[in-house]
């Protein structure tokens, strides 16, 4: 079953629930944050980063740590041309099914690799999107309790189920709103086309004139808002 077509209506369902996740960016502005998940791969993440290259985009990547540890010059180009680097577990586990010693130390592990490949201390890689978007409210007690982030998305196209480049910007251009959050993935599952697939969607993207930001930016503009909020 592709879950597609469900994941938007998950999303309306779990984003006012999880309001201390960030789900997306403010609905006020154009800025939306491409992101990618379970690299660094070897041959998928450097097409990644040539298309980001030619078009002067900043986008986020959230790493399994032992993708790290096979390619740590890898990362580290990725981090030297100033994207922003996040978690997604050691090893691509589901976090529910880990214990909390587990999960600190998948998250810890992730980390140390990051650390070692790009000299980002743990202080500055604090971002986490759980393995296939599961999580529980322990989870996130947790990760408050740790000093992370929970990322999560708005616009997720199941481009690792390979559906095919048009379908899955057909999918993105159909969902993509003010603050998108949208995840790809330049891991072993969903890889192959996705250099072929943004190089068709940015251009599309700025031609509505949405601009690419970080995850980090859209925390700033949560934060922000919640400032605002709370002025008498």
């Amino acid at each position: 079953m592709q879950l597609a077509r469900v994941l938007p209506i998950v999303y309306r369902i779990l984003q006012p629930n999880f309001p201390n996740c960030l789900w997306s960016g403010d609905r006020h502005s154009q800025a939306i944050a491409l992101t990618f998940d379970d690299g660094p791969h070897p041959q998928y993440t450097p097409q990644v980063l040539q298309v980001l290259d030619n078009y002067n985009i900043k986008a986020s990547f959230f790493w399994l740590g032992a993708c790290v540890n096979r390619s740590p010059a890898l990362a580290k180009a990725v981090s030297d041309r100033g994207h922003w680097i996040g978690l997604h577990g050691y090893d691509h586990r589901s976090f529910p099914v880990l214990s909390p010693s587990e999960l600190k130390e998948s998250l810890g592990e992730t980390q140390a690799a990051i650390y070692n490949a790009c000299n980002l201390l743990p202080e500055q890689v604090r971002d986490v999107r759980p393995p296939n978007g599961l999580f529980t409210p322990k989870t996130l007690k947790l990760f408050s309790q740790w000093n992370y982030r929970p990322v999560m998305w708005s616009v997720v196209p199941e481009d690792w189920v390979l559906p095919g480049v048009t379908t899955v910007v057909q999918r993105v251009l159909n969902q993509v709103q003010n603050g998108s959050l949208i995840v790809l993935h330049d891991g072993a599952c969903g890889g192959q086309d996705v250099a072929a697939t943004i190089n068709i969607l940015i251009p599309q993207l700025l031609k509505r004139g949405y601009q690419f930001v970080t995850v980090d930016t859209l925390w700033q503009q949560d934060k922000f808002h919640e400032i605002k909020r709370k002025r008498p």
